[in-house]
């Protein structure tokens, strides 16, 4: 097993956190290769006096397949090594975001929802829902999860609803029937009241995954602009506030390719919607800003995105998600959330009929010889969760025509958390600027990110 290792240099004001997936120090030294005298640095400076949307934080999913693997196919010492190093504040890189499915999604052993009838059978009044199903992996592997980070927030996103409610009659393909709106509804609030009881409370949900994707063999339901206003206006808002359940409702849940649809949504149901959840499979980031200037007040959140196999090269792939997650964040989500926690070697399970994925996990769990690596997305999603922490005020910083990537927040503790990626093929050398005076200063070669973590000032 290829064990994490969190690269640290202290100085009088600053912690560096440089992290590499390969487990060795990132290029030049641990706290990037110092400027050669005489050099003239980037004055990157960072904006107290400027903050931006609270950060909920970073995180993936406890799929069926990612809960199984971790639960399931480890040794409990192992296990339990595993989840302090992704969870644990201080002991791991503290993630502090998990977006569930409700129910099977691509990545699943098996299809299954929480109240599943046989063809041509139905269940309007829910006497057959059940989340044993998640008793078995999930609910266990989300209780350790909260005992290790008590800030962590679950969000709840189904890819479909049970079959008998779908005009397909099957968990592929079809639409919500319409007089199906007022159970699904009251099903979305079982499940709430079931994860309550388990000492999860649901933060929030999405009514449903890529709502503009049918997916031919998996779990999926098309879902148009407007009949999801209705459903969350007139049926699911209603129903989760009869129950006393507090959980936001995101919509969309898609790629930011298509503003138009939490537009919609937005205009349609603006009270009853609290915020816009986003994929990053086609658009770009700046969409985010778009919708939150149309809709101030509304959250951003950044629900899914998975590394794989079309991004081959090492060094893009690990490089694409630091810089997704730079503009993700800079465009005003308040959270970045990659997809599943953990894959097997041939990129799965997934659900019968998929085939063999190309996304990958944030860990690997060999099925075949039982170990266990981390992924360079660990190490990704590591630069910004260490240093920038549930809480924490996203601020202004300054970098200039550069080509470096940054981003920075102000945690509740009173210091910063800075990420800095050198986008360019040259080297930077980087001046970090707090109220007027040098804090911190080194040289970011091409390709490299560095991580940075500042004292409270008195």
């Amino acid at each position: 097993m290829k064990d994490p290792v969190l690269y640290r240099s202290a100085g009088e004001e600053a912690l560096f956190v440089c992290l590499s997936p390969a487990g060795e120090a990132t290029p030049g030294s641990e706290r990037g290769r110092a400027a050669d005298p005489g050099t003239k640095p980037l004055s990157v400076v960072l904006r107290e006096d400027s903050l931006h949307q609270e950060l909920d934080g970073f995180g993936a999913s406890f799929t069926d397949s990612a809960a199984y693997l971790i639960h399931q196919k480890l040794t409990e010492d192992v296990r339990r090594d595993l989840m302090e190093k992704l969870f644990h504040p201080e002991k791991g890189i503290g993630l502090s975001v998990v977006r569930n499915p409700m129910g099977a999604s691509d990545f699943a052993r098996d299809f299954y929802s929480y109240d599943d009838m046989p063809p041509g059978e139905s269940d309007p009044e829910l006497r057959r829902f059940s989340i044993a199903h998640d008793e078995a992996d999930i609910i266990p592997l989300m209780q350790e999860a909260l005992a290790l980070n008590p800030e962590l927030k679950l969000f709840a996103s189904p890819w479909s609803p049970p079959g008998w409610m779908k005009t397909t009659d099957s968990m592929i393909g079809g639409e919500l029937k319409p007089d199906c709106y007022s159970v699904y509804a009251e099903y979305f609030a079982r499940f709430a009241e079931a994860y309550r009881q388990a000492g999860l409370p649901v933060y929030a949900f999405t009514p449903q995954n890529e709502s503009l994707f049918v997916p031919p063999h998996y779990p999926g339901m098309l879902m148009p602009a407007e009949a999801q206003a209705v459903f969350i206006r007139d049926y699911l808002k209603p129903a989760l506030r009869a129950r006393g359940i507090a959980a936001k409702v995101f919509c969309y849940d898609h790629n930011w390719d298509r503003p138009d649809y939490p537009l919609a949504v937005l205009q349609a149901a603006e009270a009853e919607v609290d915020g816009v959840a986003w994929h990053w499979y086609g658009g770009e980031p700046a969409v985010q800003s778009e919708v939150a200037r149309a809709f101030p007040g509304k959250e951003v959140h950044f629900t899914e995105g998975s590394g794989g196999e079309w991004i081959p090269p090492f060094e893009q792939a690990f490089s694409h998600i630091i810089r997704m997650g730079i503009e993700v964040l800079n465009h005003g989500s308040k959270s970045f959330v990659l997809w599943n926690m953990a894959l097997d070697e041939e990129n799965g399970p997934a659900v019968p009929g998929f085939g063999r994925s190309t996304c990958r996990g944030i860990v690997l769990v060999n099925q075949t010889t039982g170990e266990l690596d981390y992924n360079l997305d660990y190490y990704a999603l590591a630069h910004f969760s260490k240093v920038i922490r549930p809480g924490a005020r996203r601020m202004e910083i300054e970098t200039g025509d550069s080509g470096l990537a940054a981003t920075a927040a102000l945690n509740p503790d009173g210091t910063i958390g800075a990420v800095l990626f050198n986008d360019s093929d040259r080297p930077i050398p980087v001046s970090l600027v707090r109220r007027g005076e040098e804090a911190a200063a080194f040289v970011l070669e091409p390709g490299q990110v560095i991580s940075a973590l500042l004292a409270e000032l008195a």
